[in-house]
């Protein structure tokens, strides 16, 4: 291994609805990389897709640069053949000497939601032959399609909540009838989500008709297809996992919505939400739910991290899985380093094992049987 530090690529911003909070969360990640290790390559994405190397990105995105920051930017060829991810000199940075081109060690998209957590960055990174932290496409893709990855669960045979889904076309020609069909096999209240979506974006709960007229309509301006599932009277729990082949959970942590129940506006910008970490469970129901999260992760194929999100149901002690995301929010925080930290890894160390474990999953690939 050469003396040199690790050149990492962080990738923040996007085109989804997500935007802010991969700021946020990249931000948190560049902040926390150690600088004496690691040489941050900055890789913005505007809301409107552009790609920004270098420190244009900071400014056009409106992130601060972290400490020790070089002034290198990054070009992109997505050819395994040549320096697919190569960091070169910033013209915006003219007292820098240059450090010629220099093919970055590993890529972290700290991308949440579509264009960016679902499948479409890893499969640019797949053609690049870099390695990069997180969920392959695979993974990405079934874990942000909330109908996919409902399936996937099923046939796992992980228990989970009733549901429905449409598509827009379908909403739009038979209206009467799916409320019908909601209303019989679901009830109220009930949860309307856009299929590809995180961070409680389009969400909405329904009591009744106009109410689930009116939250399908609004689920429908956020993607083609809409999932309704009935409400369950539960605590929320979420643990996170972190690994490739052998992956380990976390300690439980309890979501305490300060909201009707956890929608975006509690997640960012009300702070009324609690977190009870690490939850008040038995070790019996810890364990369950270790287990169970874990299943989760390697039903999709994890890689890397994830938090797995459950409902605990009050009266019957069920667990039933809500969704699994495979870049989850990583501010200081966010749940998902929290849940580290209280089971004894802090943030820079989770950093530092999420590289590893990109250059492992990355040598093993190309490894042969």
């Amino acid at each position: 291994m050469r003396n040199e530090k690790i050149r990492v690529g962080v990738i923040f911003g996007g085109k989804s609805g997500e935007h802010e909070v991969s700021l946020l969360s990249a931000q948190s990640v560049m902040d926390n990389l150690d600088p004496e290790i690691y040489e941050i390559v900055p890789i913005g994405i505007t809301k409107e897709g552009r790609w920004i190397p270098g420190a244009a990105a900071f400014a056009a995105l409106g992130v601060q640069a972290p400490k020790g920051y070089l002034g290198t930017q990054v070009t992109i060829n997505p050819s395994p053949t040549s320096a697919s991810a190569a960091a070169t000199t910033d013209s915006a940075f003219p007292m820098v000497p240059s450090i010629g081109q220099q093919t970055l060690d590993v890529l972290i998209p700290v991308l949440h939601g579509p264009f960016g957590e679902d499948g479409t960055v890893q499969g640019l990174l797949e053609l690049m032959d870099v390695p990069y932290v997180g969920a392959g496409v695979l993974a990405s893709s079934v874990a942000m399609d909330k109908i996919m990855m409902k399936a996937i669960f099923a046939q796992a045979g992980i228990e989970q909540c009733k549901y429905c889904a449409y598509t827009r076309r379908q909403w739009e020609s038979s209206q009467n009838r799916i409320l019908d069909e909601i209303e019989s096999s679901l009830g109220y209240p009930c949860f309307i989500k856009p299929a590809n979506l995180g961070s409680s974006v389009g969400i909405s709960k329904a009591n009744n008709r106009n109410e689930l007229i009116v939250a399908i309509n609004t689920a429908g301006e956020y993607d083609r297809r809409i999932i309704v599932e009935e409400g369950i009277n539960a605590r929320e729990i979420e643990v996170a996992v972190l690994g490739n082949d052998n992956p380990r959970a976390s300690v439980p942590g309890e979501v305490i919505p300060g909201a009707d129940f956890y929608d975006y506006n509690d997640k960012y910008m009300d702070g009324k939400t609690q977190y009870d970490i690490p939850a008040k469970l038995s070790d019996e129901l810890i364990a369950r739910i270790q287990q169970q999260a874990i299943a989760a992760y390697q039903a999709v194929d994890g890689a890397g991290l994830a938090r797995v999100d459950f409902f605990l149901e009050k009266e019957t002690h069920r667990i039933l899985i809500n969704e699994i995301n495979t870049f989850p929010g990583f501010t200081r925080y966010s749940m998902y380093p929290k849940l580290w930290e209280a089971t004894g890894l802090s943030y820079s160390e989770l950093l530092a094992q999420l590289i590893r474990l990109a250059l492992e999953r990355h040598a093993d690939k190309h490894r042969k049987f």
